[in-house]
């Protein structure tokens, strides 16, 4: 299973006084117990330049970075892992309206795992299990720490996205810290093929697209209590709108525990309205075995 206990990526007392709040397990049992009892603070962001990437790994090695109960979605051994970098739009609660537009648009990059059906306690749908989230706002990676079960957010030391009308290039330095490293760049491309490995899973591009980027849900492991989370979200990606990417560079520092079976396949979502429709931990009965 992932560690994702938090390290700032620098070093003396205000890297480990951020770090022993990004940790902080009693601090997250009042918060939990507390907005538990309320109603969910939907969030909205207006979402562009959503550079995906994905690898067909061998399923069993991912399936170790699971919990137990968790069950991937896998074909002849292999399963997607992808990592997705965006831009947000004004990202915060709905509730302000165009008062949101003065709020900042950081970085972010969500690496994950497609899971051939939702844990008990979960409505059925298309879901995924967060492994990786990293962030390149501190406000943000420690506020999604504190009041937030369902990101497992790491502060990135470095971290771009540039997008023009022919490239899309995502970088991310983990320096001393937890968040993991990448190097993306990609030439866009009116070529919308799958190589040999995607056709035998998905069949043609556009439902390898419809697949990767359509999800209603995404679960992430609570380690301090041993139980799952679920969070909602709505992500309605227009897929007519979607732009074929060729992968010139792809280093992912998680492909070590994930060795690539496939060519990396990449596309990019120019804008998506995105918004965060609950949260809440799934019942004992759904909880994984210590």
């Amino acid at each position: 299973m992932q560690d994702n206990t938090y390290r700032h990526p620098c070093a003396g007392w205000p890297g480990r006084l951020f770090a022993a709040l990004a940790n902080c397990t009693h601090f997250a049992n009042v918060r939990q117990a507390v907005l538990s009892r309320l109603p969910f603070l939907t969030l909205h962001s207006d979402v562009r330049d959503v550079v995906y990437v994905s690898w067909l790994v061998d399923a069993a090695a991912a399936q170790k970075l699971l919990p137990p109960g968790v069950t991937l979605w896998q074909r002849g051994g292999k399963t997607p892992f992808t990592v997705l970098t965006y831009r947000h739009g004004h990202f915060g609660p709905a509730l302000l309206g165009p008062l949101r537009r003065l709020l900042p648009s950081p970085l972010q990059s969500n690496w994950r795992l497609y899971l051939d059906h939702t844990p008990p306690g979960a409505p059925d749908g298309p879901c995924v299990y967060f492994l990786k989230n990293i962030m390149d706002s501190l406000p943000h990676a420690l506020g999604t720490r504190l009041f937030s079960d369902i990101l497992p957010t790491h502060l990135a030391a470095g971290m771009t996205l540039d997008v023009t009308a022919t490239q899309a290039r995502c970088t991310i330095a983990g320096g001393a810290g937890s968040a993991p490293a990448l190097e993306v760049q990609a030439d866009i491309t009116a070529n919308q093929g799958l190589d040999t490995h995607w056709q035998q899973l998905f069949g043609n591009w556009h439902d390898a697209v419809a697949f990767l980027a359509c999800q209603d849900a995404a679960i992430a492991h609570v380690p301090r209590n041993e139980q799952l989370v679920f969070g909602e979200i709505d992500l309605p990606v227009d897929l007519d709108q979607v732009l074929a990417l060729t992968a010139l560079r792809s280093d992912c520092s998680l492909l070590g525990q994930l060795p690539p079976v496939s060519t990396p396949f990449a596309f990019l979502v120019p804008k998506v309205a995105f918004k965060a429709l609950s949260e809440r931990l799934l019942s004992p009965g759904a909880a994984v075995p210590a």
